[in-house]
């Protein structure tokens, strides 16, 4: 990330996943994109999505409030997981919900649990399961 000019001295990443982690340099990076333009053209489209990414959540930060940012992050969320293999489950804690949407932890549980007494997720410890997703997906765009 230190080609377009981001700093990484304060970000961090928890894998949910088992993953391979490759490390390089400024210079075989600059290497692999003159090497070859799909590689640049790649490179290109990942930027944007996060870019747009990035967009996306300043505005939901913004202008809609914490039930809805909740709710749209758990969309987000179990919408990448269904890519891999189908669950509506979400692998994560309050905290960490809390810190995806900008809120305190305890107020992402009193969400959490506002939308589980109403029958729409339920939440277990680490995980929370989508159970009526076209309600999230409606709570997340009021």
């Amino acid at each position: 990330m230190l080609l377009p000019g981001q700093q990484m001295h304060d970000n961090f990443t928890e894998a949910l996943d088992e993953v391979v982690v490759c490390v390089m340099s400024r210079a075989d990076v600059h290497r692999f994109l003159l090497s070859d333009p799909r590689i640049a053209v790649r490179i290109s489209e990942i930027l944007g999505r996060r870019v747009t990414e990035l967009e996306r959540r300043l505005s939901d930060t913004v202008f809609k409030s914490v039930p809805q940012r909740v709710a749209a992050t758990l969309c987000l969320l179990v919408g990448e997981q269904q890519k891999r293999p189908l669950s509506r489950g979400v692998q994560l804690t309050h905290e960490r919900i809390a810190a995806l949407t900008g809120t305190s932890r305890e107020t992402a549980t009193k969400v959490l649990a506002g939308y589980a007494d109403r029958g729409l997720l339920r939440v277990g410890r680490g995980k929370v399961t989508i159970l009526d997703p076209a309600a999230i997906t409606a709570e997340a765009d009021r």
